[in-house]
Order: C-alpha cells, then structure tokens, then sequence
C-alpha cells in the first residue's frame, strides 16, 4: 500500500505540475529504487506522468546507464508502444545503454531496431539514423551491420509523413552519423558514393554537409 501511496504522490505531483522533471529527475538519483515507478509511469493514461517519466529515463539512461541496465527489456517492449513519443524515447534510451551491454541484448534486437527505418514516419527513420553513430562506437563490431542499414535510406519510400523532402533530410543525418564512425568502417568507396549523390541536392544544408563529409574524408 505505502509503495501505490507513493506512486500517487508521484504521479499527481507532474499532473499538476508540483514536481518538475529536473527534480524528479534528481529525487531518482538520490534514490534509484524509484525506478520502477518510471518504468510503471510511462504506462499512465496521463500524457504529463507518461512523458515526464520518459523524459527522466532518458536522461538517467545517458549519465547511469548501468543503474538502467537490468531494466533493457522493459524499454525492449516500449519499441512497440502505440505512442511514437514513448518509441523515439526508447530508441535514445537503448542507443545509450549500449555502452554497459555486457549480455549483448541490443545484439539480440538489431534487426527490430532497425526495422525502423523503414517506418511511414520521418522523425521515427530520423532517430534510428541520429543514434546509429553512438551505437556504433559502443560496439565496433557491428560497424558493417550498421553501415549496410543506414545506406538503405538512399532507397526508402515516400509517405504522407515521408516526403521526398524529408528523405533529404533523413539523408543529412545518415551523412552526419557516418561521419562519426567512418575511419572504422571497411570498405568505404559504399559510404563515399552514397555522400557524393547529394552534392547536387536541392537542399542548401544536405549539399554542405556532403561537401564537408567528402573534404574532411573524400
């Protein structure tokens, strides 16, 4: 009973705004057995409990990622969520858990993550494409896996949430993440030839970011 009193108090406290994240945020520092009243939280009907909560285990997940560790599959199963926000949380909480990932268990869901990148909705691609290069260097060796996934984004399809515009877009941070891990990735003539593609790109930002990629590697 006094744990539910607790959680109450909690999630009360966000809805009217008494608790804010930043000090819910540190109330779980100072005491991680708190834990699972995130992990129940992100499951509240309440959109103030559920993106509160998401919000604080997604920055506990960059600065103690091993005091989230043992909780990996519950963020496993927020991939499926039926709300996009809680599935873009889950995919940076994951990418910064990796580090600690001493049992292998983003190994074991590579191609459910990736599976993302072929998504209806741009933000959803975007944010495979942005923690790919983190991934990456927490795990070297799934560099060719890695690089394989992101070049495909040169042939994913168009949606009403996936513009031709924001392929380019997607583009860019495909350019940007590679640039993170490109000394490691073997062979490279797949990775240069994807950059050089958008040196005539009608977006201004995509065609300077190619043009940088290809100066500081090409």
């Amino acid at each position: 009973m006094g744990e539910n009193n607790e959680f109450s108090q909690l999630t009360q406290a966000l809805i009217d705004k008494s608790l804010t994240k930043k000090e819910l945020l540190n109330k779980v520092k100072q005491d991680f057995n708190l834990l699972p009243f995130l992990l129940s939280g992100v499951h509240s009907a309440k959109a103030a409990v559920r993106y509160g909560c998401a919000k604080v285990l997604m920055d506990l997940s960059e600065e103690n990622p091993e005091n989230l560790y043992p909780y990996f599959n519950s963020f496993i199963d927020l991939l499926d969520s039926k709300y996009r926000i809680l599935t873009w949380n889950a995919f940076a909480i994951i990418a910064n858990l990796i580090r600690v990932d001493t049992e292998k268990k983003f190994d074991a869901i590579f191609d459910k993550y990736y599976s993302f990148l072929n998504n209806d909705y741009m933000v959803t691609v975007a944010n495979i494409v942005g923690n790919s290069g983190k991934i990456a260097l927490a795990k070297p060796y799934l560099i060719p896996k890695i690089t394989d996934e992101l070049l495909k984004v040169q042939g994913i399809s168009t949606t009403p949430h996936l513009t031709e515009e924001c392929k380019r877009v997607i583009a860019q941070g495909t350019i940007k993440s590679l640039d993170v891990f490109f000394d490691m990735i073997e062979p490279k003539k797949r990775v240069i030839s994807f950059v050089k593609a958008h040196l005539d790109s009608p977006r201004k930002s995509l065609r300077t970011a190619a043009e940088n990629f290809l100066e500081k590697w090409g």
